[in-house]
This record gives structure tokens, C-alpha cells and sequence, in this order.
């Protein structure tokens, strides 16, 4: 009896032992089984076809770039460069086929070719420079993001057609992009698990000193490593400029840190000597549904990034419990274990599928619901501008009985086009659209034409695709009475210098137009200097530093926003509202409260929560299959101190 007992208790023991070891060499397929189970019972949209597609091809970038940071952090190191690589790669194809006049063909290959030659300069500071990676990969990040502004003029540069379609579909299903993924997996799973170099990773990773000693060479295995990085974050550039038919000199900004913890949330340590490709797959897949899910939900962008940051965290605990315990899941192991493996994938799959298919009748039903439906998708709410324009849509969608949900792109335009594409998936009644980019929106707003929904855009336009409405200030006119209200304050001549806006949104083209049409009327006025910054105060700030250097007695200042204006203001000091004097645009509460004080001559005010409001309207009106306007102005106004209190706004 006693026998029985300890036997008992023993198995008991060993089950639950087991079941342990279990969950902590698969955490991450735990933990992305858990989300598809959350998501699927949390939103009747999440679980359709259309929208798990959709999870793939905004995992896809991530993923390409994390399969080449797995090689890194397999051997211990660590690679920040790979966003900027990436966005360095795109722009030499599209400007090698398009400007330079080199077949597409070619201009694939100079693109590969550009993420190999980041990698080996990588490899080169790390292993005969003795850079640390981080320093070495940092100074790669800068130089690659300036190389990509350089050489596109800040300006982001059409796409040949024919690698456009990386983009596109197979078969009206499969996205181009998703199978890229699978591909790239495939090759850095055969890498780490089939090749001399990969073995030498797990090498290096686990004891460099001892690899040095039975024979490897480390510094030349390091020249490969960080060059296939390279030539993964090459692939990951050209996939998602094709999604978004233009390469995009800021594009993938961040991205290094997501493919980070894709590996890191796969099961990679970043101690080196462990990490496995199936395993960076399914971290890149865990943050694509979080991100999708939470846009569904209409979860705050930055209560996303918190959830981001706590699953990371997590992510590294599990990692630490892990190596506490002895498990050690890498790649490429005992022919056992990777049946284990396999049959293990296969278990998750039958019980994931079965949950969900059980979580699926909680929402049949569900969308018969009379209250209209919609999405707007912000370029940033880190502007008092689109803070308004969200609360002039929101205070419009209560007052009409409108279900809206609001995304921030956070000046990202991939993450815009994921959004887009969410509303899309969705069956969303109308979506409106204030572009990151100009051209970059216009795949998403096609996908959404194409399935029936309207789509206003409000502030910016959207290129080469169909809007039922634009809903903008005249930003010409608006540059034109800017520039007339700072001759005029100057008497006709002095120095000037322009703030221009993020290049490539329709909104800084326009207000440069009409700055530089209404500055010909005054011959006296010369511009000394003319530098983007982004609408961005902190980037005002330093720029017009910068410019106060090489021209100090600049008398004058236009900016193409209040942001900006603000951050001039800043740089000026006390000559602000004095010896120099500074018209910004929009005529936001900031830049009101400067105008009164003194230091902003004058703003040239939009009426923001006037465009969320009457965006909001039309997109109602389309819904519904009302005729709207093609163009609906709104006017602007100059606001100087005489008037601003009598200004509402």
C-alpha cells in the first residue's frame, strides 16, 4: 500500500515535472496559443480568414528581420542596425531603377548586396576593430538611416512596379509577403540547423573563448554572421516597401527593437547559445496579434506599447526560469527531439484550433447591430493637431450615434497600412484616413475601395487611389497668406528661413507651394535657408539651433506648422518676437497662447476639430450612400495678437 503511495505520488510528481519542463520549453507557443484563444473569444473579427492573413503580413517584416537577428544572438551578439539596413536597401533599389536607370533585376541584387556590405562593415568593427556589437551596430544604425535620407532626399521614392508586387497576392489569398516569411524561416531553420556556420553559432554563443581554442575561426564566422543579418534585413526593406509602393527613407524606424524581442520571445537567450528559427516565427507572430488584436479591441497605441513592453519582460523571466532549470531548446537537436518538437506543434494546433472553433459561436450574431461602424487612423497624436482633430471626429461620431474606433500610426507609415488593413478586415462601414504618407496609404485605401468600403481622407491626401472625400484646409492659400503676413511684417526685404514639414505627406508639399508662391511677390525677401523637421517641436528646436549658426541675423522665420514654430521660438531665445520674428500654421492652443504672449507674430489657423467633425459627417453620408463632395475645404485664418481673442478656433 505504502508502495502504491510513493509510486502515486512519484508519478504525480513527474507528470507535474513534466508538465513544467514542458511549458518552459515551449513558453512562446504557450503563450501565442493563449492570445489566438483571448483574441478570438475578446473580438468577433479577430478569428476570420481575412484577418488572420492580415496577422501574417504584418508579422512578415518583423519575422525577416528576426530570423537574421537570431543568427546574432545565437553567437552572442546583438545587432541595432538592422531597421536602418532595411530602409537603406529599399531606397537603393527603388532609386538604382527608377532615377539611376538600372534594371530591376540588377537593382535587386545592389539592394541584397547593400545589406551585405552593412553586415561585413558590422563584422569588420566587431571582430578586428574590437568595437563592442552595440556600439558598432548603433553607429551602422546612424549611418544607414543618413545614407537612405541622402540618397532620396528625404523625399520617399516610387517602387519599380515589378517588385511592387511582393506586395500583392497569390491567387487572390496568399499574401506575397507571408510567403517570403516562410521561405526566409525555412533558410535561417536550415541555417542554424543543417550547416557548419550554424553549429559555429552555438558555438561562439555558448563558449567563444572555447570555440577560439578547438579550432574555429571566430572573427571570420562573425564576418558571416552579421552579414547574413544584413542580407535578411536587405529582404525585410524590399517587402515592405513593396506593401507600401515606395521606399521610405524612415521607414522600419524601430523595427530593430521588435525583431529583438521576436528572438527573445521565441526562446533565445540573449546570453547566446540558444535560439531556434520555429521560435523567432512565433515571437514575431505573438507581437503581430498582439498589435492586431488590440486595434481591434480599440486599445489605445500607447497602452500597446506598454502591453509590448510587459510581454517582453515576461518574455525574458521565462527565459531566466529556464536556463534555471536546465532546459536548453536549441535548434537542430537529436532526431528525438525534433519529433518531440513536431509532435508538439501538431498537439498545440489541434487544441487551438478546437478552442477557438468553441469561442467562435460566442460571436455568431454578433455584427447585426444597427449602430454604424467605423475606423480613423491618425498619422500621430503626438501633435496637438490630431489630438483635436480626434476630438472634433469623436464629439461628431456620439452626437451622430457612430461606433468609431481611433488608431495612432505614430508617424509609421507600415503601421498605418496594418491598421488600414485591420479596419478592412473588420467590415468596418467607412474609414478615414489622415496619412502618415501620401503614397504610402494608397495600397490599403485600394484594398478597402476594392471591398466596398467608403474612405474619407482628412488633412492629407491619399495618391494614386480613390477617396470618396478629402476633408483639408487649403494649404496652399494658407502658405500664400504666411508668407505675405511675415514680408509684410518685415517691410518688404530681410532674411528669412523655412521650417518645412515631414516630406512626403500632401500637407508639407502644399503649405511649401504656397509659401514659395507668395514669397514672388516680394523680391525683397531672401530665404537663406530652407530644412525639413518633421513637424516636430524638439526637431524645430534643433534645427533652427543649427540654422542660427550659419545665419545669425536671420530676421524672419516660417514654419510650416505651430510645432515647429514653437520649437524655432525656443532656439530664438529673446530675440523671439523681436529682432526676429516667427508665423507658424495651425493655429493650435500652443501656438495661440505664443501668439498672445508675443513670441509667435502670427499663426495661420486651421480649425482642426472642424475637420474630424465634418470628416466624420461625410463619412456617415457615404455609408449610407448619400452623395458627398468630392473636396470639402475648410478655411484658415490669420491670427495675429490684434485678434487672437476673439479667435475660437
Amino acid at each position: 500500500m505504502a508502495t502504491d503511495t510513493l509510486k502515486s505520488t512519484t508519478g504525480a510528481r513527474g507528470a507535474s515535472g513534466g508538465l513544467r519542463r514542458l511549458l518552459l520549453d515551449n513558453g512562446a507557443l504557450t503563450a501565442l496559443i493563449v492570445l489566438v484563444i483571448a483574441m478570438s473569444a475578446l473580438s468577433g473579427d479577430f478569428l476570420t480568414t481575412d484577418n488572420l492573413l492580415n496577422v501574417g503580413v504584418q508579422a512578415a517584416v518583423t519575422a525577416i528581420l528576426a530570423f537574421g537577428v537570431t543568427f546574432v544572438i545565437v553567437s552572442a551578439g546583438i545587432d541595432l542596425s538592422v531597421g536602418s539596413v532595411a530602409a537603406l536597401s529599399a531606397t537603393v533599389l527603388a532609386w538604382s531603377a527608377t532615377s539611376a536607370g538600372v534594371p530591376v533585376f540588377l537593382a535587386v541584387l545592389l539592394a541584397i548586396a547593400t545589406g551585405i556590405v552593412c553586415g561585413l562593415v558590422n563584422g569588420v568593427l566587431i571582430s578586428y576593430g574590437k568595437l563592442p556589437p552595440f556600439i558598432a551596430t548603433l553607429a551602422m544604425l546612424s549611418v544607414a538611416r543618413g545614407l537612405s535620407l541622402v540618397i532620396s532626399e528625404g523625399s520617399p521614392i516610387a517602387f519599380p512596379d515589378s517588385v511592387s508586387h511582393l506586395g500583392d497576392t497569390l491567387g487572390g489569398w496568399l499574401p506575397v509577403p507571408v510567403l517570403v516569411m516562410i521561405v526566409m524561416g525555412l533558410i535561417a531553420a536550415f541555417v542554424l540547423g543543417r550547416t557548419y556556420i550554424g553549429r559555429s553559432m552555438y558555438a561562439i554563443g555558448g563558449n567563444e573563448e572555447a570555440a577560439r581554442l578547438s579550432g574555429l575561426r571566430v572573427k571570420k564566422q562573425k564576418l558571416a554572421i552579421y552579414a547574413f543579418s544584413g542580407v535578411f534585413a536587405a529582404v525585410a526593406g524590399v517587402v515592405l516597401a513593396a506593401r507600401l509602393s515606395s521606399a521610405q527613407p524612415q521607414a522600419a524606424d524601430g523595427y530593430e527593437l521588435d525583431a529583438i524581442a521576436a528572438v527573445v520571445i521565441g526562446g533565445a537567450s540573449l546570453a547566446g547559445g540558444t535560439g531556434k528559427a520555429s521560435g523567432t516565427l512565433i515571437g514575431a507572430l505573438i507581437l503581430a496579434v498582439l498589435r492586431n488584436g488590440l486595434n481591434l479591441l480599440n486599445v489605445s497605441a500607447f497602452w500597446q506599447q506598454v502591453v509590448i513592453g510587459v510581454v517582453i519582460a515576461l518574455a525574458v523571466l521565462l527565459d531566466t526560469a529556464r536556463r534555471k532549470a536546465g532546459v536548453n531548446p536549441v535548434a537542430g537537436g537529436a532526431g528525438g527531439g525534433r519529433g518531440r518538437q513536431a509532435t508538439t506543434y501538431a498537439l498545440a494546433a489541434v487544441v487551438t484550433v478546437a478552442i477557438v472553433g468553441a469561442t467562435s459561436f460566442l460571436h455568431n450574431g454578433s455584427s447585426a447591430t444597427s449602430t454604424p461602424k467605423m475606423g480613423l487612423s491618425l498619422s500621430t497624436l503626438n501633435n496637438p493637431f490630431f489630438v483635436q482633430i480626434r476630438a472634433g471626429a469623436e464629439a461628431e461620431a456620439e452626437k451622430l450615434g457612430v461606433d468609431l474606433t481611433v488608431t495612432d500610426a505614430q508617424n509609421d507609415a507600415s503601421q498605418q497600412a496594418n491598421q488600414l488593413q485591420n479596419f478592412t478586415s473588420s467590415n468596418l462601414g467607412a474609414i478615414i484616413v489622415n496619412p502618415v504618407d501620401s503614397d504610402a496609404a494608397s495600397n490599403s485605401v485600394k484594398a478597402a475601395d476594392k471591398a466596398g468600403i467608403p474612405v474619407i481622407a482628412v488633412d492629407r491626401t491619399v495618391n494614386n487611389a480613390r477617396t470618396d472625400t478629402l476633408v483639408a484646409s487649403d494649404n496652399v492659400a494658407g502658405g500664400e497668406l504666411a508668407a505675405k503676413t511675415i514680408a509684410d511684417r518685415l517691410g518688404g526685404k530681410g532674411e528669412i528661413v523655412i521650417l518645412q514639414g515631414q516630406a512626403g505627406t500632401s500637407a508639407a508639399r502644399e503649405r511649401a507651394a504656397g509659401f514659395a508662391k507668395g514669397l514672388k511677390a516680394y523680391p525683397g525677401i531672401k530665404v537663406v535657408a530652407q530644412q525639413p523637421a518633421d513637424f516636430d517641436r524638439t526637431k524645430g528646436l534643433d534645427v533652427m539651433s543649427n540654422l542660427l549658426q550659419a545665419h545669425p541675423d536671420v530676421q524672419g522665420v516660417i514654419a510650416a506648422n505651430d510645432e515647429m514654430a514653437l520649437g524655432a521660438i525656443k532656439a530664438l531665445g529673446s530675440k523671439a518676437g523681436k529682432s526676429v520674428s516667427v508665423v507658424g500654421f495651425d493655429g493650435t492652443p500652443d501656438g495661440l497662447k505664443a501668439v498672445e504672449g508675443g513670441t509667435l507674430y502670427a499663426s495661420v489657423a486651421q480649425q482642426p476639430s472642424q475637420l474630424g467633425r465634418i470628416a466624420v459627417e461625410n463619412a456617415l453620408k457615404a455609408l449610407k450612400g448619400e452623395k458627398v463632395q468630392e473636396t470639402v475645404k475648410v478655411p484658415v485664418k490669420v491670427v495675429t495678437e490684434e485678434n487672437v481673442a476673439g479667435f475660437s478656433g
